[in-house]
């Protein structure tokens, strides 16, 4: 791919992130920002045009799934993706502080964040931590690397982790997934 990929995080580079949130003027909102990122895989314009009915169920509570709707995907690309325990808690938290009405993540004057705001929220979190290479496509590199690793534990295959991803082709989740070299020597030791 040409270009420069964004860096994916380790659990470290997470847990650092979240901690960063709990400094900030808004640390609910902005622990929804990390985990819709790293644990649901969205983009940063995804993550700005989120808003509640997309994942609270049919009584108004936070639900099982986030229904991304395809006017707010990349390329109308809609998708059903299964909230992490991690992330449930964390929109149940910011929903009790919040009117729940609108967009899930609210800027301080009370409207949807932009997803310029995203982007630079992303890029002074990962300076103040100290991290370089990472962008706001971090969180969802690291979660379609995880997830592609994974799927054959829970039965599944690329295809799964494609379609969470909302990728039109199997070809560009591919491309998101990061390589580990350990993994490769194991590989062809086995042979």
């Amino acid at each position: 791919m040409l270009g420069k990929q964004a860096k994916i995080l380790s659990d470290d580079n997470i847990r650092d992130l979240l901690a960063f949130t709990e400094l900030t003027r808004y640390p609910a909102r902005n622990r929804v920002i990390v985990l819709l990122s790293a644990k649901a895989g969205l983009r940063a314009g995804e993550i700005a045009n989120l808003t509640w009915p997309m994942v609270t169920d049919s009584n108004g509570d936070i639900g099982i799934v986030i229904a991304l709707e395809d006017r707010v995907a990349k390329k109308r690309s809609g998708r059903v993706i299964p909230i992490h325990a991690d992330l449930y808690d964390a929109l149940v938290t910011l929903r009790a502080a919040s009117d729940g009405q609108g967009a899930v993540t609210k800027s301080e004057r009370g409207t949807a964040m932009m997803p310029v705001s995203i982007v630079h929220w992303f890029a002074s979190a990962y300076r103040a931590i100290g991290l370089t290479g990472c962008s706001s496509h971090s969180g969802r590199r690291t979660f379609v690397t995880r997830a592609a690793r994974l799927a054959h534990r829970a039965g599944g295959s690329l295809r799964d982790v494609q379609l969470l991803a909302g990728h039109r082709s199997i070809h560009t989740t591919q491309r998101y997934i990061e390589g580990d070299s350990d993994v490769q020597r194991k590989l062809v030791a086995l042979l």
